[in-house]
């Protein structure tokens, strides 16, 4: 696998694919640079080898050039945390790009305009792709996020690069972190999935069910195994479709040897609301008008006691409504159980929005082994698929 280590940068334009797809508020300032913080590793190690890099990016849906998704609006941030004032371009293409490019010192930074104000972007367009690639002399893919995309920017364009193509430090990091944990020797592996649907995780559990040794199942998809295996679930959400096949991925687990672990109490309310009144019932025995919305005590010993035990560790999906205070302690105890694991020394991969969410909100980002910052990338990779944007620099 071809890092940016494999190159020396001296006098050299690194034509870098970041993904800068940030939240930015009314005001469009950013109000969260995780991502522009995971690149600036990748972005520093060009300069410091005394080269200079170009900057490509989307941000947002836009329909054609919409100002309010120009990466105009978060130059100061990028400059602020890579700590070189970055230079803007208003195109990703043409001559005006051109220039701006040949005009590049080393130990500069210029931001391209967003990808998508493009329709060629999205739709892998060649001739669009080679246009791209006269702005550096090596490729570099740093996007996770972007890399289940055959777009222009994130995979045809590697072609135009047979020889100078590389993964940046983050896209390489979050590779072997997902290898790590499907091809992990350090038993047992425990899966934790949440989350609403289990028409969502389908592909990933029955992929994953040969690498683990332990499946949890929290959060709303629960109620449709438990539903399935005849419990009353009251008014929770439920997939009535998919309880066939919820026994299915029952009976797979157990001819693999793998341990399911459901919840048994839940956190009832009677409506969906912080301000609900609530009961910690039986998950099997959830009363009619009420849901359940968050783990109960008992489940969240059950859990904990499970990851304790575990050695590699994957987490996808909360076990409840942590958005409402009043239902956050299943996810903050499962945080909990994870962080402690990983002081003891196992590896905790965190990933999928939601969950990374969590892990943000309740302080547990540098307390696990590794956050993903891909949610569609990584439910991919743990779906067995191949990934345009990193097939294109392997290949």
């Amino acid at each position: 696998m071809k890092t940016i280590n494999d190159f020396n940068f001296e006098n050299k334009k690194a034509l870098i694919r970041v993904d800068f797809n940030v939240p930015l508020d009314e005001a469009l300032q950013v109000t969260d640079a995780t991502r522009i913080e995971a690149a600036k590793p990748t972005i520093l190690k060009v300069l410091e080898d005394g080269g200079s890099a170009v900057l490509m990016s989307h941000l947002g849906r836009p329909k054609g050039v919409e100002q309010k998704f120009s990466l105009k609006n978060i130059v100061d941030t990028v400059s602020d945390i890579i700590g070189v004032q970055v230079k803007f371009v208003d195109n990703c293409v043409g001559d005006k790009v051109d220039t701006a490019v040949a005009e590049l010192q080393n130990g500069e930074v210029l931001l391209l305009e967003n990808l998508r104000f493009y329709g060629e972007e999205k739709a892998g367009d060649k001739e669009f792709a080679e246009k791209l690639a006269k702005n550096g002399d090596i490729y570099v893919n740093d996007a996770f996020g972007t890399a289940h995309r055959a777009h222009a920017s994130t995979a045809i364009i590697a072609e135009f690069f047979p020889e100078s193509k590389c993964f940046g430090l983050l896209l390489a990091k979050e590779i072997e972190s997902l290898e790590k944990v499907l091809g992990s020797s350090e038993k047992p592996v425990t899966a934790i999935l949440g989350g609403s649907k289990v028409s969502s995780k389908i592909t990933v559990i029955e992929n994953i069910l040969d690498k683990i040794d332990h499946l949890i199942i929290g959060g709303g998809m629960s109620f449709t195994f438990i539903k399935a295996l005849g419990g009353s679930i009251g008014n929770s959400i439920c997939e009535d479709d998919k309880q066939e096949l919820a026994l299915s991925i029952l009976k797979q687990a157990e001819e693999k040897g793998v341990k399911v672990h459901l919840p048994v109490d839940v956190v009832a309310a009677d409506a969906f609301s912080n301000d609900a009144n609530t009961q910690m019932v039986d998950i099997y025995h959830i009363p009619d008008g009420w849901e359940g919305l968050d783990a109960g005590p008992k489940t969240n010993v059950g859990f904990s006691f499970v990851i304790a035990q575990s050695k590699t560790i994957l987490w996808n999906g909360p076990v409840g409504v942590f958005e409402m205070k009043s239902f956050s302690k299943g996810t903050i105890e499962l945080g909990n159980a994870i962080a402690d694991a990983t002081a003891e020394g196992a590896f905790s991969l965190v990933g999928g929005g939601d969950s990374v969410a969590a892990v943000k909100q309740f302080g547990f980002a540098n307390k696990v082994s590794y956050v993903s910052t891909g949610g569609g990338a990584m439910l991919e990779m743990l779906e067995g698929k191949s990934l345009p944007g990193i097939d294109a620099i392997l290949n």
